[in-house]
């Protein structure tokens, strides 16, 4: 593949890319609005903090696969890239610890005032009677939203310190999720206003997203105890930030942020924030995964997904949909020859079946095989007929899916 990355990686991850047969660019000086004219002729795009628009899918003319070296994706335009067939993936979990530890950094950068203590003593100042006021971590109760890999990574660091757990109940959970969570001894409360009303300490974990935009409003911020903490290392946009203002102001809460809603996009420059300079707040620069281990194993992740896609898998990938499409499964046990499938794909083209998804499985021994063929349409006894008569197909069966997306 030939490579493009707008953002600056290890050299040794690219030397092992190109050390496998591929081609690789990097430019980290590009911006979202140079992409657009330079993407021709790449099949691969990579980038950490740089927008991916839609036009630069709409300019180009062999992109592939969009990798996005870190966990969330929300500055790629991930459905002008499913319009155009394009694989965006990401590499989620190889950040968490990164994140987990400053998280923890934040939260006792608070309890002790470390800031405050620092900045102090930097004046000339030696306030021993002030800042040797502090409450404390042990035995208090943290409620933690979103259980992912950076939410348990979090939870196992808290509980080292004596920190009660709470996380919101859900269904779906995996049973190594739920087994995890037993382990750590995390509570699962039935609502989000249960979890946030019990916890001295809430930290947030969730990707950006419609169901995520301000899920930190004004109710939000009420159900939260007097003088308790609130904890963001995930996306500015999660909380909103007049109503969190508000709330600080008034001395009810205390804030560690990592990230704010109108960052600059800049690594450097000017920037004023109310939120971020607010006397009750400890920021840092959106820095939750800036270190060089993080990195390197993003970089790691980053190789890995492009040698995978090479060999036909689309590893963590986010923009294709996320169940079983169609109206109906036909499941064709054949011969292992050519032109079987393609006659079977004929007959579906006539009775106007669109195939949705389609996997083909080798037999051990290589003489036969089945192919899986999700259609959006319900295919008719005649044409499960004709198909049992194409030459070499051994049998077919169909299972329908419900109903139909028109």
């Amino acid at each position: 593949m030939r490579i493009l990355f707008a953002d600056r990686l290890p050299d040794k991850t690219l030397a092992d890319l190109e050390s496998h047969g591929h081609e690789c660019v990097m430019e980290p000086a590009l911006t979202a609005d140079d992409l657009a004219g330079r993407i021709t002729g790449f099949e691969g795009l990579v980038v950490r903090s740089t927008k991916v628009p839609k036009d630069v899918f709409d300019a180009a003319d062999r992109l592939a696969l969009v990798i996005r070296a870190g966990a969330g994706t929300n500055t790629i335009d991930t459905d002008a890239a499913a319009g155009h067939g394009v694989f965006v993936c990401n590499v989620p979990g190889r950040n968490a610890v990164a994140v987990a530890e400053l998280t923890m950094g934040l939260l006792l950068a608070l309890d002790r005032r470390i800031p405050d203590n620092v900045a102090d003593l930097r004046e000339g100042r030696w306030d021993k009677t002030t800042y040797g006021k502090a409450e404390g971590l042990l035995g208090s109760t943290m409620g933690i939203i979103g259980l992912g890999s950076i939410g348990f990574a979090v939870a196992e660091r808290a509980a080292a310190f004596g920190i009660r757990l709470h996380a919101q109940a859900r269904s779906g959970r995996s049973a190594e999720s739920l087994a995890r969570a037993e382990e750590l001894g995390i509570t699962m409360c039935e609502t989000l206003e249960e979890l946030v009303g019990s916890s001295d300490i809430v930290s947030l974990h969730v990707p950006a997203g419609p169901d995520t935009k301000h899920l930190v409003d004004e109710r939000f911020l009420g159900w939260m105890k007097p003088g308790a903490i609130l904890l963001n290392t995930s996306r500015g946009d999660v909380v909103d930030e007049p109503a969190l203002l508000a709330a600080l102001d008034a001395g009810r809460l205390r804030a560690g942020l990592d990230v704010f809603a109108d960052e600059p996009g800049a690594g450097q420059g000017p920037w004023e924030s109310a939120l971020a300079q607010h006397r009750n707040v400890v920021a840092t620069h959106h820095i939750g995964a800036s270190t060089n281990q993080a990195q390197r194993a993003i970089a790691d992740g980053v190789a890995e997904i492009v040698d995978a896609f090479v060999a036909g898998e689309a590893r963590h990938c986010v923009n294709l949909a996320p169940h079983r499409l169609g109206s109906a499964t036909l499941t064709v046990r054949h011969l292992d020859r050519v032109g079987v499938l393609a006659k079977v794909l004929e007959r579906l083209s006539v009775e106007h079946l669109n195939v949705e998804h389609m996997v083909n499985r080798v037999f051990r021994g290589g003489d036969a095989a089945v192919a899986s063929i999700d259609v959006e349409g319900h295919p008719s006894e005649e044409l499960l007929a004709d198909l049992r008569q194409v030459p070499h197909v051994l049998g077919v069966t169909v299972v329908e899916l419900g109903a139909s997306r028109a």
